[in-house]
């Protein structure tokens, strides 16, 4: 069985992390083009080596206040959907993050987390403000908790390919 672990990163005050396994790259350039009339949650387009990527600002899906860039700003490169499904058929992965290459805007990086023998647990309800539906689990660490995102739903609402639900 694969040792879990986590590329962990900085939103605000929030320690979260993502499954190592989707994760392309990571680039100190966050100079992308913005958008006019895009969704809040896209940032803008970046010029990756001849590759269009879409830059993702998870802030706002998770009740973050938007990304302001600093010296520490990083953006996660994730894989393509078509990079990952061999991972998931192999058992490694069990999440597809949706459609086009995105890359998400972080306020720092921080270490890779592996969780060991202690493993993740699910998540609660509201962990630290941010909806248990965006988080896949949570691991214990000394004095905090890494949030684990599920990255499906986050990429698909910050890309406004997912239409809310109407309130009854």
């Amino acid at each position: 069985m694969r040792e879990q672990q986590f590329v962990s990163f900085l939103l605000d005050r929030h320690l979260l992390g993502i499954d190592i396994q989707l994760v392309r790259e990571i680039i100190r350039n966050v100079d992308f083009t913005p958008v006019a009339r895009a969704p809040q949650g896209i940032r803008g387009l970046l010029n990756l080596r001849g590759q269009i990527i879409t830059v993702l600002d998870l802030g706002p899906s998770l009740g973050l206040p938007p990304r302001e860039l600093g010296p520490a700003s990083r953006c996660l490169i994730l894989k393509s959907p078509e990079d990952v499904i061999p991972l998931v058929e192999a058992g490694l992965v069990d999440e597809v993050p949706a459609g086009e290459p995105v890359g998400i805007l972080v306020d720092a990086i921080s270490d890779v987390i592996r969780p060991g023998e202690q493993g993740v647990d699910l998540p609660p309800a509201n962990a630290n403000g941010i909806d248990a539906d965006h988080l896949r689990g949570v691991v214990r660490l000394d004095g905090r908790l890494l949030l684990v995102l599920g990255l499906k739903r986050l990429v698909e609402d910050g890309l406004g390919l997912r239409v809310p639900a109407l309130a009854d």
